[in-house]
């Protein structure tokens, strides 16, 4: 991306952070910037291409998320001179949890709405599973029941559909150890 179109996609992204997808707008984007709309075009065609650009942000970011708890899991593992495994379910759950809560907004424009691969960059897809995947010793299934059960979980809790008295780390514990006892 051009600087412009790097600056333009953090004032979209300061802007959705702030106001949720439904403020993202190429006006609101405009205004933000103190320009006229017509110029954002220059640099992305229409408000899908800041929206993909937002997606490839979150995923890369929560791959570095994942990938950084999996390293330090590992660093801890081989300290401790025990057999490891790559990236427990758990410590990967919490990562994963602790991204979507703080980037609420980019989570769910991320994953509320069809991923749009072919537009996203090569490969980025498979990188932000694959810590998941290796946790899952390369089952497949059992990584995308994790990843079903790890999104539900986030997006209810961001959407505050439980109860206040919820004991969420005891229900997050509990569905991991039913996926992978």
């Amino acid at each position: 991306m051009t600087p412009r179109a790097r600056e333009i996609a953090a004032a979209a992204r300061a802007l959705l952070e702030e106001s949720g997808p439904a403020a993202l707008t190429m006006r609101a984007l405009a205004d933000r910037l103190g320009i006229k709309a017509p110029s954002l075009y220059k640099h992305f065609p229409d408000k899908h291409a800041v929206e993909v650009e937002l997606t490839a942000q979150m995923l890369t970011e929560s791959a570095e998320a994942l990938e950084a708890a999996e390293a330090l899991e590992t660093a801890e593992a081989l300290e401790a001179a025990e057999a490891h495994t790559p990236g427990s379910l758990e410590a990967l759950a919490e990562a994963y949890r602790a991204y979507a809560l703080t980037h609420p907004h980019l989570y769910c424009l991320a994953t509320e709405q069809p991923l749009p691969r072919t537009e996203l960059p090569e490969g980025l897809e498979d990188r932000a599973a694959l810590p998941l995947l290796r946790a899952c010793a390369g089952d497949l299934d059992l990584a995308r029941a994790v990843w079903a059960f790890a999104h539900g979980m986030v997006i209810l809790e961001i959407h505050g559909r439980f109860p206040a008295d919820a004991d969420l780390d005891a229900a997050w514990k509990r569905g991991l150890k039913a996926l992978h006892p």
